[in-house]
């Protein structure tokens, strides 16, 4: 059997490791952004408003922008517990991809019935948040130029050849020893820096008349003689209606908190490429690449010709655990700098400038839900897997509509409609993740076939991804 080009143990030179990855800086690399704004004034005291939005990432900011545009003079608070763009929407790889569903083979799994008003959906949302952008003057640094998937594995070319746009070994824009074909996807994928967007939101929010609050986080939210009450750490907002957008972290509804996985993904940065390293791959597009095993690699150039390299890696922290020392894992940065020089050898003397890692909100559909609570006053949404950049934008409409107790395409998809599987509590979460890990990482060595954990996992009806 022919081993899979990532599934051995590193063997790059270990010396040749530590030179690529000494001295990289342990921040995300877009946080470090000139550009970035100071932090509004945390909220202290009481505040009435019409609609309270729970979070200050892109689920959030997107929700507050149409709120705004769809009623100008509907007053909206957004409250954010750090910092605009600070968790998963100011370090995440800034892909922009159209699939509401984790793309086609997801989608015919869990939303069969949808699919044909789903891809209605994604299309006008992909351009919508393409139109948002420059209709407020957010420069996220937009670039819409394709993606390419590529097959490392044997058994991967023949899944990609049934695909429009299939390209040999020899036909591929970007030169590597594992690349055996592609498929290049001309439409629905674009690139964005991504804490460019979270802060361009912010202003545009802002100057639509959204007042915004961070360092604020809410410890409580009740329902009292008809509204909706939130406490913060200096201060109460009452209002007509609210919307949480805090994904991944532990939800203020308790009936939520089980719907979600906190998975962390890790990244590295390269130093600038020259024109000559470049040359060297063929890599001169501004398109970006994936390759389609199960445990996959994720990766674009900067507007300066670094590239970010991630994915493979998803690791859950016990206990359902989100802290400031997971954003760092040693033995995973290893793994995917040995990866990267696996895959780009003609790179042998590059550097990594930072190595970062961030949680993702998991859920057992690998797709976000959206739905109501507390007689209809509060919309929620979560489980985006990592797809969330146009996505959160998609579940900011529905939950407005959801408010507003519209009739309209949206409210029927199940993904309103119907909440995901939850998602056992520990002790057993631990354990049931780490073997469907060995199971992903098994299915890979052997040619994709899924063996009987997976397939017994999929039959009810839960799914874990990279």
């Amino acid at each position: 059997m022919t081993r899979p080009a990532y599934d051995l143990d590193i063997r790059t030179d270990p010396r040749r490791l530590r030179t690529a990855l000494a001295g990289a800086a342990r921040t995300p690399y877009w946080l470090e952004d000139p550009g970035r704004p100071a932090p509004e004034p945390a909220l202290v005291g009481a505040v009435d408003t019409d609609l309270l939005i729970v979070g200050g990432g892109y689920c959030g900011l997107w929700t507050a922008l149409q709120a705004k545009e769809q009623d100008p003079t509907r007053d909206v608070v957004l409250v954010e517990a750090a910092e605009i763009g600070w968790a998963a929407s100011g370090r995440n790889g800034g892909f922009v991809e159209a699939s509401l569903t984790h793309g086609p083979a997801n989608g015919r799994r869990y939303f069969a019935d949808d699919l044909d008003v789903l891809d209605t959906l994604a299309a006008e949302n992909f351009s919508g948040f393409r139109d948002s952008l420059t209709r407020h003057g957010i420069d996220a640094e937009y670039e819409q130029e394709g993606a390419l998937s590529v097959a490392t594995e044997p058994h991967q070319v023949d899944e990609l050849r049934a695909q429009p746009g299939f390209l040999g070994a020899d036909e591929l824009p970007v030169r590597s020893p594992l690349y055996r074909a592609g498929v290049f996807h001309k439409s629905g994928n674009a690139l964005v820096h991504p804490a460019k967007l979270a802060w361009g939101l912010k202003a545009a929010v802002k100057a639509l008349g959204v007042r915004v609050f961070e360092h604020t986080p809410v410890k409580r939210l009740t329902e009292r003689r008809g509204t909706v009450q939130a406490a913060t750490g200096m201060g109460t907002v009452r209002c007509r209606q609210a919307v949480l957008a805090t994904n991944g972290f532990p939800s203020l509804l308790r009936r939520n908190r089980l719907l979600t996985l906190p998975v962390y993904d890790y990244v590295l940065m390269t130093e600038p490429l020259t024109a000559a390293q470049l040359d060297e791959i063929g890599w001169h597009g501004r398109f970006g690449i994936s390759d389609t095993s199960r445990q996959f690699h994720y990766y674009r150039k900067t507007a300066d010709n670094r590239i970010l390299w991630g994915g493979y890696d998803a690791v859950y922290h016990r206990g359902r655990g989100i802290r400031p020392e997971f954003d760092q894992r040693p033995e995973t940065f290893n793994r995917l700098a040995d990866h990267f020089l696996r895959t780009f050898p003609q790179l042998h003397d590059i550097r990594f400038t930072h190595t970062w890692g961030g949680m993702i909100d998991m859920s057992t559909q690998l797709a976000a839900f959206q739905g109501v609570a507390m007689n209809g006053k509060v919309a929620y949404a979560g489980g985006f897997t990592g797809l969330g950049v146009a996505a959160t934008r998609f579940a900011a409409t529905v939950m407005l509509d959801l408010l507003a107790g519209a009739d309209t395409p949206r409210t029927h998809l199940k993904m309103a409609t119907k909440r995901p599987l939850p998602i056992p509590p520990e002790p057993l979460t631990y354990p049931a993740v780490q073997v469907i890990r060995r199971a992903i990482s098994a299915s890979d060595r052997n040619a994709g076939r899924d063996g009987l954990i997976l397939k017994t996992a999929s039959l009810m009806g839960f799914s874990f991804d990279s």
